[in-house]
């Protein structure tokens, strides 16, 4: 990260990905989007010669999904499966990819497995978020900080991404958070990726603004994080980065494609926070202390207008002084299709 194009985001859109509801994915109309989009990308004219831009046959792929939005916003199958079959077709064995996400109890929700080719892994570092299971994770390679004054200060990388992957195709949705104000290429990789995460945003108080990039900056995470593919097709405007309900849920219908997270969630900033404004609700930026209720889950669940934290949005900008790739909008070049 950033990539080969640092600053450039292809956003491919069709409002025949969905449904009416909003609900059932046209699997084809999805293939389309991101045959156009890859091509557009790399600036190949087939989507084969697109891919193989990226990835060779002897390559091992993790592909990182995002299941915390289950039942409702997740990374789609449809592009977890396109994204399969396209590897694939690059000549990479299907034995060689792996679709995987920190919780099986999340993943469980979605049971990926019958959608995808077969011989494809999927696999979860942990049961669940109960910090008690570490055998999946690399003791070599990790990031020590104290937050809080924690007794555990030590977030390992999962042994996954140190020891077997080569490449990694990084999915994430379009999702509000109420500590780092979105979750999106980021925090989907870097959290994704670490144990024992979560400690930097609790007690009322968020590290988030520096914690997020840091992590995503630890190779090998970054230099084998090649291709971001944000699922847009449906998203979430509050709440997130969980979608327990329907009423925060919305539905871009589009797809981004790129090699430079940073650029990417500088795109998302603006999508979650002018839904929240066309919603009436207060923006990710907000900082009134009149808006928190510290740790109260249950009334930010009820009422957009408030937050649990002090929200980091500002963590984007500092991953681009990290170097992770642009933040700054009028240096992002965006490249619209509509299927």
């Amino acid at each position: 990260m950033p990539g080969p194009w640092p600053g450039r985001v292809v956003s491919a859109r069709s409002p025949r990905c969905l449904d009416e509801a909003g609900v059932v994915v046209d699997a084809d109309v999805v293939r389309e989007m991101m045959d156009r989009g890859m091509r557009t990308l790399t600036g190949e004219t087939t989507t084969l010669g697109a891919w193989r831009r990226l990835f060779e046959p002897g390559d091992v792929v993790g592909i990182k999904v995002n299941a915390g939005g289950v039942p409702h916003v997740f990374s789609s199958p449809a592009i977890v499966a396109e994204t399969c079959r396209q590897l694939m077709a690059v000549g990479v064995p299907a034995t060689q990819i792996v679709v995987f996400e920190r919780f099986q109890n999340q993943l469980d929700g979605i049971d990926y497995g019958p959608l995808l080719p077969q011989g494809v892994t999927v696999f979860a570092a942990e049961a669940g978020n109960r910090r008690t299971e570490n055998r999946a994770y690399d003791p070599a390679t990790y990031v020590e900080v104290d937050f809080f004054g924690e007794d555990d200060t030590r977030s390992n990388m999962m042994r996954l991404v140190t020891q077997r992957l080569t490449k990694i195709v990084n999915i994430p949705n379009m999702k509000d958070h109420g500590a780092t104000g979105v979750t999106g290429c980021l925090k989907n990789v870097a959290y994704g990726a670490f144990s024992n995460v979560a400690r930097s945003h609790a007690r009322g108080q968020t590290h988030t603004l520096t914690s997020v990039g840091t992590f995503a900056s630890v190779e090998p995470l970054r230099s084998r994080t090649v291709l971001q593919i944000m699922d847009g097709l449906k998203a979430v405007w509050h709440g997130g980065p969980f979608a327990a309900t329907t009423r925060y849920v919305f539905h871009p219908r589009q797809v981004w494609f790129g090699t430079d997270p940073v650029a990417i969630d500088r795109l998302l900033l603006d999508v979650i926070d002018d839904k929240r404004k066309a919603e009436g609700a207060i923006s990710i930026w907000d900082r009134d202390p009149k808006s928190l209720h510290f740790n109260d889950r249950t009334t930010r669940d009820e009422d957009p207008n408030v937050n649990v934290l002090i929200r980091a949005p500002g963590h984007v900008a500092y991953a681009g002084k990290l170097g992770l790739g642009v933040a700054d909008r009028e240096r992002i070049r965006v490249e619209e299709i509509e299927v």
